[in-house]
């Protein structure tokens, strides 16, 4: 598949949402800055140290929701009880943060919109029309609706979510159980499909995996963080890969 920039081998292509498919990674960025910015000035008053940009990089960015709040707050020394998925946003319990962050981020959803990334959009068709499977596979437990609402649904054959995880105990990324879960509902080894990420974690997931192509994409200028994290090419836009090719 030289025309799309990929080894041979590959046989299905395996797509992160957040970042690489859609432009709701800074909508996730800044929904969790207000969760734990409120969070941390309750706790700590006027002088806490905020969450910024490599906080959302190096403890957030990619990981299930409850991961991203445990992973967070253990980086501030701050351990808070697990609670339970049904927490209302208000409690200050681990699944009540994740829960806060949720809410924000779909007022943020249904205030400003979704936007695709039509390289991406181009490349998943050009993918398929060469025969190639597709997957998408995120941590949002708001995949599929975020998919239907830029009308892209209906171009991947396998979708492995938040929802999906959950419902079959999957571990999120930086673990590659949801990769790999992908790639065995679209019938190919580790080896014949491609992962393509701008999280850190996911570049993780792909390398401890052992998928046959790593992609990352990088969006905020993190490219030489992707590659140490096990990119074997990275791209600003899928666009690049065809041009490469």
């Amino acid at each position: 598949m030289t025309e799309l920039g990929l080894p041979k081998e590959i046989l299905a292509c395996l797509f992160d949402l957040d970042g690489v498919i859609t432009k709701t990674a800074v909508v996730h960025a800044a929904a969790w800055k207000r969760t734990f910015d409120d969070f941390l000035r309750q706790r700590d008053g006027d002088g806490f140290r905020s969450f910024d940009d490599d906080d959302y990089d190096e403890y957030v960015d990619g990981l299930p929701r409850a991961d991203g709040v445990r992973t967070f707050l253990a980086s501030r020394g701050i351990e808070l009880p697990e609670g339970t998925p049904e927490d209302p946003p208000d409690r200050a319990t681990v699944h009540g943060l994740g829960n806060r962050k949720n809410a924000l981020l779909l007022e943020m959803i249904r205030s400003g919109g979704v936007e695709a990334y039509d390289g991406t959009l181009r490349y998943v068709e050009a993918v398929r029309a060469h025969g190639l499977r597709t997957a998408v596979v995120s941590s949002s437990a708001n995949c599929r609706d975020i998919l239907r609402s830029v009308g892209a649904e209906s171009l991947f054959d396998v979708r492995v979510d938040g929802v999906v995880a959950v419902e079959r105990g999957l571990p999120g990324k930086p673990r590659p159980d949801t990769f790999l879960a992908a790639a065995r509902d679209l019938g190919v080894e580790a080896s014949q499909a491609a992962v393509f990420e701008d999280a850190l974690a996911g570049m993780d997931a792909g390398r401890s995996g052992h998928f046959g192509y790593v992609v990352g994409v990088d969006r905020v200028g993190q490219g030489a963080a992707l590659r140490a994290h096990g990119a074997d090419v990275v791209v600003r836009d899928l666009a690049e890969l065809g041009e490469r090719a």
